[in-house]
């Protein structure tokens, strides 16, 4: 627990008895390679903190087409967090592409947090103004920059997610083929 304890500590101004307390309600869960961990059609009722292994967020079309849409590394909360926030079906599914080890804090954690912690509410918008940010930052750079900036970009956000994640993911990801995204690669070699 100590990586979310320093996330957490870094967001928010918070006691060693509050922090206690809020942790006492979460709990370590692994995830296999493949595994997923959120479906869409439920209401999330969860929220992972990322303590090893990578997360895919993936979108099904019409269809039945994939589309990545997300990857959450190292340290970072994931989950369908609007559906989560408005109490709504998923659309989402979050799926481990390496085995992950998360700290899950069920919505109990979240609601007890706004109401008992001095800055829980704080901590729930921070989490939300993060995915915020992160995706208006994902709509520009998919429609403001070419595919070679965005693929010149990825590591930046996603450090060493050439040699963690399947290719044709990463194209996924950045509105382009696999033929496209290895021609990029070549360019860049």
């Amino acid at each position: 627990m100590e990586q979310i304890r320093n996330v957490i500590k870094n967001m928010i101004n918070i006691s060693d008895d509050e922090m206690k307390n809020l942790l006492s309600f979460c709990f370590i869960k692994k995830f296999k390679k493949k595994e997923i961990l959120s479906h869409p059609g439920v209401i999330p009722s969860e929220i992972f903190f990322i303590n090893e292994g990578i997360i895919r967020v993936l979108v099904n079309d019409p269809a039945g087409d994939e589309h990545t849409i997300h990857f959450a590394l190292e340290n970072q909360f994931i989950a369908d967090y609007s559906c989560f926030i408005q109490h709504q079906p998923s659309l989402y599914t979050l799926q481990a592409l390496e085995a992950v080890i998360c700290v899950v804090m069920p919505r109990s954690v979240i609601e007890w947090g706004y109401r008992e912690l001095k800055q829980g509410d704080k901590l729930g918008r921070l989490i939300a103004e993060f995915y915020f940010i992160y995706q208006d930052n994902r709509i520009n750079n998919q429609y403001i920059r070419s595919p070679k900036e965005r693929y010149n970009s990825i590591t930046q956000v996603f450090p060493n997610i050439h040699n963690r994640v399947p290719q044709h993911m990463i194209a996924s990801y950045l509105g382009i083929t696999p033929i496209h995204l290895s021609r990029l690669k070549k360019e860049n070699d």
